[in-house]
């Protein structure tokens, strides 16, 4: 008997920038380091989500994978140099004091591809943050990191999250790396 591949009607899907090794493990050591409760986002979930699509139908996921070349195609450096707390959401996270413009920019180009795809996002302002811990009551005040996550965010993904539109394990459905600085004048996409 043959097997036989089915894709799921509904995917849970978002763009979103995904860390290298070096910063993964840093950002991991963060998550363990900051002071009060809550549960640790797993080593491999650890990203700085650009735009979040939700569960929509797998021909929108296929619209949004093929998006990626549009996007903007420089990388960004990030100084993730101040902890926050999202009291609804129930997370303690890490992000940048000042956004850069090459972000903004990138979060602009996701939330564009996904109003295209047809998908309708919640009207709030952009604020980036890699969430380090989930179902975190609002801890102490904790001061900024003595040494920021320097990140060279290079590494562009469309993530679906679980399977079937129900959260889960993390798989990359699409990528894109972006150019450092130095080699966009020569026009490569490495």
């Amino acid at each position: 008997m043959n097997a036989v591949t089915v894709t799921p009607a509904e995917r849970r899907v978002f763009f979103a920038l995904w860390p290298d090794p070096s910063t993964r493990d840093a950002l991991h050591a963060r998550a363990r380091e900051l002071p009060g409760p809550g549960r640790p986002v797993p080593h491999a979930h650890l990203h700085l989500t650009l735009a979040f699509a939700g569960t929509v139908d797998a021909s929108v996921a296929e619209a949004l994978a093929q998006a990626l070349p549009a996007f903007p195609a420089h990388a960004v450096d990030l100084h993730l140099d101040r902890y926050g707390h999202f009291r609804g959401a129930r997370v303690s996270w890490i992000g940048p004091s000042s956004i850069p413009p090459a972000l903004e920019t990138l979060a602009s180009a996701a939330a564009r591809a996904c109003r295209a795809a047809g998908v309708r996002l919640e009207e709030r302002p952009f604020h980036p943050h890699v969430t380090l811990r989930r179902h975190a009551p609002t801890p102490p005040e904790v001061e900024a990191p003595a040494v920021p996550v320097v990140w060279h965010a290079n590494h562009l993904v469309l993530i679906e999250s679980g399977r079937d539109g129900h959260p889960g394990p993390y798989r990359v459905l699409a990528e894109r790396h972006l150019l450092s600085s130095s080699n966009a004048s020569d026009g490569g996409d490495r």
